[in-house]
């Protein structure tokens, strides 16, 4: 039998049992995971009549977290095992790639966003003074000052390439925090910053962090898409999202039923017919809009949708439904999409100049005498069932999603406005630093795999991120030496085990567990008295059977491998 002492790190990860002493003598007793010396303050009953709970108010019931304000949490004992454990996976994969782990503070400040182009009196920017009001600001993200940090460091490009990340609280001024951990002030996020000294090496660099990535959400065994992405303030030209599919989410990513192409709402494209001849309005239709500082009105020209006769005339509010605003965006025009329509005519009676911008569909006209915006987009809205822009047959169709995790290739965005300049191989003169900025949202990771994997009956964790992985539930009248056995047969490094020890029903845990969503429960019951077996129960797997002691082991470690 392996001694629970000789074991003290959890399942592939180095994570020590603690050890449990005598609150009256100080006398250490044993080193088991004991639930009646863990802070778990339970509901310890299951969602009634079958419906699916909430997957935020089932952390709040499972005493993972607690709300101290709108927005902001506090972490409790389970919530921060699997918090801690998750930090643990991505340490993992981050050494994979050479990368360093540091700590970067919270604070920053208003002179260097503005230096850097970010900052904005409209922003969702923390702001706090001290008493020289000196004009602080709390984090969002940590472009800024990694940059500053590097530029006074790294003046060579024999320092590079460097590869450098943290795991820390960031603060975003939410209007409207929702779905707990999924859209919060205070959250945690793993940044890490990558910084080459050729355009080409960044690349390779940023293609080996999204390899890592792939891996790092293989390892949880949870289902996701990787979209490509817009890159919007953060800059760059080339970037992924990594999501995960919910109805919860926020986000719309469009995917092929036949290949591989995934792309969020921002980029998403899809196959359009060859130019269309408009010998007549009637071909076309044509928005009017106005730029956000009023001095230019817009006409937007899209093949006429069949949906809108040509006896219509269009109205502000149809633009939301027939054009793609976001591939407006990409033209470099800054219209203002959130005038109301009012308020439109008397504006654009005022502006001082007009431009055009046209479907790539529609052929020029050559009788018009304003400037035309040149256009190769297609500026209509994408529906399910369009074609795939990659592949002969595919049709495209639209999910909801959060995201989870995003990578950007940021060229010299940051390093040029900061002046993180280094000297070059067969250069005379510096060179702004090549950078990459990689995100994961840790504890919105934790919200996400809790609304995905829940249940009418509780929370369901994968097993790398699994507050136990295994929890031992005996009988109230059972002898305690009987609960220890089990616990000391299957304990050891490959399993992370506890032992529920308190003084409650069967019944009472049994729900319990189910709640806090153990991925592996061993019932020590009638079974266990009658025939000197154990009950493994795996609610993920659909899994109940009856085991010998001399089986165990292996049965639970089967188990956690699927999981």
């Amino acid at each position: 039998m392996e001694s629970s002492t000789a074991s003290s790190k959890l399942s592939c990860k180095n994570y020590r049992e603690c050890q449990v002493y005598s609150p009256d003598d100080g006398n250490q007793i044993d080193s088991r995971n004991r639930l009646s010396k863990f802070w778990t303050p339970t509901g310890g009953i299951s969602p009634q009549d079958g419906k699916q709970d909430d997957s935020h108010n089932l952390l709040i019931r499972a005493g993972f977290l607690r709300q101290a304000y709108s927005g902001v949490f506090h972490l409790l004992p389970l919530g921060l095992r699997v918090q801690e454990k998750l930090e643990i996976l991505i340490d993992k994969h981050m050494r994979y790639i050479g990368a360093s782990k540091l700590s970067l503070s919270s604070i920053s400040n208003e002179a260097l966003w503005q230096q850097s182009g970010r900052y904005s009196t409209n922003s969702e920017l923390l702001r706090l003074n001290d008493r020289r009001e000196s004009g602080f600001l709390l984090s969002p993200t940590h472009e800024e000052e990694i940059t500053r940090l590097i530029s006074s460091i790294v003046h060579s490009h024999n320092d590079l390439p460097l590869r450098l990340y943290q795991i820390g609280r960031k603060y975003r001024d939410e209007k409207r925090p929702r779905q707990g951990l999924l859209r919060a002030k205070e959250f945690l996020m793993k940044d890490l910053y990558t910084f080459d000294y050729s355009q080409i090496r960044a690349l390779n660099t940023y293609n080996a962090v999204r390899k890592a990535y792939n891996n790092l959400f293989d390892e949880l065994k949870v289902p996701y898409l990787v979209a490509d992405a817009d890159s919007g303030n953060m800059g760059g030209k080339l970037s992924h999202e990594y999501h995960f599919v919910s109805e919860k989410g926020e986000d719309n990513v469009w995917s092929c039923n036949k290949c591989e192409y995934v792309a969020n709402e921002e980029l998403v494209e899809k196959k359009v017919e060859e130019q269309i001849p408009t010998t007549s309005p009637s071909g076309e239709l044509v928005f009017a809009g106005i730029s956000t500082d009023r001095t230019t009105t817009i006409h937007i020209a899209i093949p006429r949708p069949q949906s809108l006769p040509s006896s219509k005339d269009p109205t502000w509010e149809d633009i939301h439904k027939h054009v793609n605003l976001h591939a407006v965006k990409r033209t470099g025009i800054d219209l203002d999409t959130g005038i109301e329509s009012s308020a439109l005519s008397h504006l654009l009676s005022e502006t001082t100049k007009t431009i055009h911008i046209r479907d790539r569909r529609l052929v020029k006209s050559t009788s018009s005498t304003t400037p035309e915006a040149s256009s190769s987009l297609d500026l209509t809205v994408t529906r399910p069932g369009d074609f795939c822009p990659r592949c002969s047959s595919g049709k495209l169709y639209v999910q909801k999603a959060i995201e989870v995790g995003h990578t950007f290739h940021l060229g010299t965005r940051y390093s040029e406005p900061l002046n993180a300049l280094i000297t070059v191989p067969e250069s005379p003169s510096r060179a702004p630093i090549q950078m990459g900025c990689h995100g994961i949202g840790v504890s919105r990771l934790i919200g996400a795999v809790a609304s995905l994997l829940a249940d009418s009956r509780g929370l369901n964790w994968p097993r790398c991120i699994a507050p136990y992985e295994c929890i031992i539930a005996p009988t109230p009248d059972l002898p305690g030496k009987d609960a220890e056995e089990v616990y000391d047969r299957i304990i050891g490094r490959d399993i992370d085990v506890v032992l529920d020890d308190r003084a409650k029903g069967i019944g009472w845990k049994l729900k319990d567990a189910d709640l806090i969503g153990y991925p592996v429960i061993i019932v020590l019951g009638q079974t266990w008295k009658h025939k000197n077996m154990v009950e493994v129960q795996c609610r993920r797997l659909r899994v109940k059977v009856e085991v010998k002691l001399t089986e165990l082991r292996d049965t639970v470690l089967r188990l956690l491998e699927q999981l």
